[in-house]
């Protein structure tokens, strides 16, 4: 069997911005949703229900039907003590599980860690975008960082053998770290090294990868389907990362929320497809997070930075339905009118790492959390 048969993969897809919680599993059949959400609320009779209490945002239809499929877990409430409503520490927060420090280790790196502790295969971790994100770094842990698979690594210009691989000597002797020494020049050496070796392997992707899916020109598609292009290619990579921004609805929300969650929906449901269609779904997990949800009230056109979110594990492995309890919209229940946490995200990941990747999780996120029952 190959790798991707048998290895568990997770796909991490990052909302950036902070997604409105409310506005994407939408309470309904609460009277005081409609009561803050004046301007921005999404009218009972368009909401995708799940229960007579809570549905999802109408543009998220796709997601609704892996829902249905039973292919979907909803985690209600998630969060950590203390909620930061920046952008830039939160995100922070989420990337390295440390809540009450600045972190330097990457919770995904720490898994690429666990799972090639020598660092055999330099793609064991791939991100798509632009940058590596903070979950993904760990010092001497190789990340492959793509923006556009097709055109990635360097000298693709150069096709012809030897001259490929005289060019690729002479880069690699400029990486190396022939001036100075010591670890941090060991370091970066041997990072420049890693980058060549993974791009090298990382080009043959395309040529391998056939599909009769149809993925739509946005960018959060095109990134899934990079993803589908590496993991299809059997590659070794368990690891993948994405992101999808724009979330950061403080005005405007009513446009631009329903078309990120119809590009995100549409985006995974091909991906989906894509898995199915290779016979490698039975063994992707896909995670969508975000960085804080939204404040209760609206502010006239959108919603400021509050706290207390969603997550969605989404595939095959998944075990569907609610996870965890939907946050209480009295106002006496509120964190200065913010909605209230009530799953610690260290259990989401310690799930994911333990009952999914099959790795210790108190080493990836620091100590024992409550787990849950979706995978």
């Amino acid at each position: 069997m190959t790798s991707t048969k048998k290895d568990p993969i997770l796909v991490v897809i990052q909302l950036t911005g902070g997604n409105d919680y409310l506005n994407t599993l939408i309470p309904y059949g609460d009277p005081l949703y409609y009561d803050n959400r004046v301007n921005v609320g999404i009218p009972q009779e368009e909401v995708l229900p799940i229960n007579d209490y809570v549905g999802l945002h109408p543009a998220a239809s796709a997601i609704k039907s892996l829902y249905d499929d039973g292919k979907v877990a909803i985690i209600n409430g998630v969060g950590y003590p203390t909620p930061n409503r920046s952008h830039f520490r939160s995100m922070d927060i989420w990337h390295t599980c440390e809540p009450d420090k600045v972190g330097n280790e990457g919770w995904l790196g720490r898994v690429i860690r666990d799972i090639d502790p020598k660092s055999e295969n330099v793609l064991t971790g791939v991100n798509f975008g632009r940058g590596l994100p903070r979950a993904l770094a760990l010092s001497g842990v190789p990340v492959a960082s793509v923006a556009v698979l097709e055109t990635y690594g360097v000298l693709t210009g150069i096709t012809g053998e030897p001259e490929r691989s005289e060019a690729l000597d002479v880069f690699s002797r400029m990486y190396a770290p022939t001036i100075g020494g010591g670890p941090v020049m060991d370091y970066l050496g041997q990072t420049g090294l890693d980058a060549l070796k993974g791009a090298d392997i990382l080009k043959t992707a395309p040529d391998k990868y056939e599909s009769t899916v149809e993925y739509a020109e946005t960018s959060i598609s095109k990134n899934l389907q990079g993803i589908a292009k590496v993991l299809t290619a059997d590659l070794g990579t368990r690891i993948f990362y994405t992101q999808h921004g724009g979330y950061d609805t403080h005005a405007n929300q009513g446009p631009a929320h329903p078309k990120l969650w119809s590009e995100l929906s549409q985006g995974i449901s091909d991906f989906y497809a894509d898995l199915r269609e290779h016979d490698t779904a039975d063994n992707v997990l896909m995670f969508v997070f975000t960085e804080f949800g939204r404040r209760v009230k609206d502010n006239g056109s959108g919603t400021d930075h509050g706290s207390g979110g969603m997550a969605l594990a989404i595939g095959d492995p998944v075990k569907g339905g609610l996870y965890s309890e939907y946050p209480s919209l009295k106002s006496e229940d509120l964190l200065e009118g913010d909605l209230h946490f009530n799953f610690d995200y260290r259990g989401v990941y310690g799930t994911m790492v333990e009952k999914w990747l099959g790795l210790d999780a108190q080493s990836v996120v620091g100590g024992n959390f409550e787990q849950l029952g979706f995978v």
